[in-house]
């Protein structure tokens, strides 16, 4: 318990008045402190600036899906070392051209745009009609987790793997790939092994990540999501078109593997393994320059940009 000595009301607001002046004189000077640590603090084209040729990777073409229609192709790239089986049973279907002149058949506003057969009746020639859902891998199976700092409400550990979002589970030993933007995801019933590769969603609004651990994610976008999200939304349930004529035709999928190499896209990603990326992941989390006045010291796993370039 703390006695305080009576003093009279003026004199308790002249005390008021000092205390607060003081109190705003300190804010304003740490204000004032941080807004020029703000400044001062990379940016990510910083960052990108100074990267060197090594903080880059080239795509696999093995491991590279196109996927093309007629306002532009989107480019997809697969990770097998999460989801070996359906990435596996994915490149039979292409390579059989099970996904040719099919469709769009879903878009779903600010959730997922989804391909495939609409009518649910087009053959497998060599592909398997079912295939266990992969929805987590243990640590064995992955390349280097890089982890970010921030808390994460949907795992308890996450970071990137290889380029992809992951979430991590140290007492289970398990990793799997987060549903943030552009992820792409196997289409299932209710039973885990009902998805096979043959319909597939990008996610195309904010990060469902409810969908982790239930759901095999087999990839991300890494070019072209624009093409999927600026869809025209389905009116039925769900997103779904209604109507043939209202769905967007695919004129084409093929593994970059399987396309002239004159007609493929040389692209590259920044790797995730480097410290070029962390300190792009630090730029992220307390933006520098004029603009920023606040620094979050904080990003969501979904809100981390991988960077793509073209190399001519």
């Amino acid at each position: 318990m703390f006695v305080f000595a009576p003093r009279s009301m003026a004199q308790s607001l002249i005390v008021a008045g000092v205390l607060s002046l003081a109190s705003s004189a300190v804010a304003n000077a740490a204000s004032a402190a941080d807004l020029e640590k703000i400044k001062s603090k990379l940016s990510m084209q910083d960052v990108l600036k100074a990267a060197k040729p090594s903080d880059w990777r080239p795509l696999d073409p093995q491991n590279t899906m196109y996927l093309d229609l007629e306002k532009g192709r989107v480019v997809i790239e697969f990770a097998p070392e999460f989801a070996p089986k359906n990435v596996a049973n994915i490149k039979k279907l292409v390579r059989e051209g099970y996904f040719d002149g099919l469709a769009m058949i879903r878009s779903h506003d600010n959730y997922v745009a989804q391909w495939g057969d609409a009518d649910e009746k087009r053959e497998f020639k060599t592909a398997e009609k079912k295939v266990e859902g992969e929805f987590t891998v243990k640590y064995a199976n992955n390349a280097p987790f890089t982890r970010l700092p921030d808390v994460d409400g949907y795992a308890p550990l996450v970071g990137h793997v290889n380029g992809f979002a992951a979430g991590r589970d140290p007492k289970t030993q398990t990793t799997w790939l987060a549903h943030c933007y552009g992820a792409i995801g196997v289409a299932r019933g209710n039973e885990t092994d009902s998805g096979n590769g043959s319909s597939l969603y990008a996610v195309t609004g904010h990060a469902p990540r409810n969908l982790d651990r239930n759901i095999t994610v087999v990839g991300k976008v890494v070019q072209g999501i624009e093409l999927l999200s600026s869809l025209p939304r389905g009116k039925g349930a769900l997103g779904f078109y209604e109507k043939a004529e209202e769905r967007t035709p695919i004129k084409s999928v093929r593994m970059a593997a399987d396309v002239p190499e004159a007609e493929r896209l040389n692209i590259e990603m920044f790797r995730t393994d480097t410290p070029s990326f962390q300190a792009l992941v630090e730029a992220q989390r307390n933006r520098g320059g004029e603009w920023y006045k606040f620094a979050a010291n904080h990003i969501e796993l979904c809100n981390v940009p991988v960077p793509v370039r073209v190399v001519k």
